[in-house]
């Protein structure tokens, strides 16, 4: 856009020699055939064309003498490609002309001369603003890009740090668990024990109410800490970890896993989808010719999913069944049996696909609050 209002200045300025002039057909296709050079110009980027076409403009001024009033703002194109040797031969021309001139010799040059120092100085500093503004754009594109990279830098510190702290969590409650279980536990199982000891040796009727008393309130501490503890040690579960452990031991074939949940899984799904896993994971071993397979763990807004499929060749129909379980062997369908009545224990489906490979495809919805 600089560049256009320059040489619209210039060609303005060259409007200036009617004032001791008047216009005619000459000087308005001189007029026409440097508005169209400036043109072609601005459009295109080829220095090469911009010579010929300037020197072809230039050699027409021996036929359209007033041509050499607009040599200013064909000189800006020159100018902008750096090309000085045209510049010169144009100015010597300008010079024959203004010398043939009849009149006003020396107001033509001067006029010209300043044009053409004008014409030099709009260039440069089109020029050097066009190179900042290309820095400052690059220095955008920069900063923005690392912006970009240090914003998922930072996303990745914060999953990680997330997950570090889900990690700790969880082996603070396997800790936990088994401090409980074993430094209380273990006290209320000896209290327990004497307190029936006393009961077997006592002999005072005062003291039968006081020592049932105590064994069922005893009784009643050991099946909360018996239940505390086991709720401890399976909200522990790291279902990720447990799965990435099934996957890496699993020797029968590749296996790749796919998992994207959230932390906050409940229980009954965890120890759902890794018992659905382990029975898969066996049933390939056992019943399939499977080299590939793969496991998919997804968390939505509204249910939990679980994908498991191989290549192998199974037998049976290629249909799909829901809820329907179809198997070659006894052992395979009485899993696949137990792994449907684990999902719809918990109001979920499971579809079963055997057409090309064996894919188990299960949804779970989330408990609405």
């Amino acid at each position: 856009m600089n560049r256009i209002q320059d040489m619209g200045f210039l060609i303005l300025f060259s409007f200036f020699s009617l004032l001791y002039r008047k216009p005619d057909y000459e000087f308005v296709l001189a007029f026409l055939l440097c508005l169209c050079f400036c043109s072609i110009g601005y459009v295109t980027e080829n220095s090469r064309r911009h010579l010929i076409a300037g020197l072809i403009l230039i050699s027409s001024s021996l036929l359209l003498p007033r041509l050499c009033l607009f040599f200013p703002a064909i000189f800006y194109i020159f100018f902008m490609d750096h090309l000085y040797i045209p510049v010169s031969a144009g100015g010597i021309l300008c010079c024959y002309h203004i010398i043939s001139a009849d009149k006003n010799r020396i107001l033509l040059f001067l006029w010209i001369l300043l044009l053409t120092v004008l014409s030099f100085c709009l260039q440069r500093r089109t020029e050097i603003s066009e190179k900042l503004e290309q820095k400052l754009m690059k220095l955008r594109d920069d900063s923005t890009e690392k912006n970009l990279l240090l914003s998922e830098k930072n996303r990745m510190l914060v999953e990680k740090q997330n997950s570090e702290i889900y990690a700790a969590t969880l082996k603070e409650r396997n800790r936990i668990a088994r401090e409980i279980h074993d430094n209380v536990g273990h006290l209320l199982s000896r209290s327990i024990l004497l307190t029936g000891a006393a009961k077997a040796v006592n002999k005072e009727s005062a003291l039968n109410s006081v020592l049932e008393n105590l064994d069922l309130s005893l009784n009643q501490a050991m099946t909360s800490i018996r239940t505390s503890v086991h709720d401890l040690h399976d909200d522990s579960i790291n279902l990720k970890e447990t799965v990435i452990g099934l996957t890496s031991e699993f020797q029968f074939c590749p296996v790749t896993l796919n998992y994207d949940m959230g932390y906050e899984v409940p229980k009954e799904i965890k120890y759902c989808f890794i018992s659905i896993i382990k029975e898969s994971l066996s049933n390939i071993s056992r019943h399939s010719s499977a080299t590939e397979a793969y496991i998919t763990l997804r968390e939505h807004p509204s249910l939990y999913q679980l994908c498991i499929k191989d290549n192998g060749k199974t037998s049976g129909s290629s249909d799909k069944m829901e809820g329907h379980v179809s198997s070659d062997s006894h052992s395979r369908g009485i899993g696949l049996s137990n792994m449907k009545d684990r999902v719809e224990s918990l109001k979920g489906t499971l579809q079963i696909t055997t057409g090309n490979g064996f894919r188990l495809f299960i949804t779970i919805p989330k408990e609405q609050e």
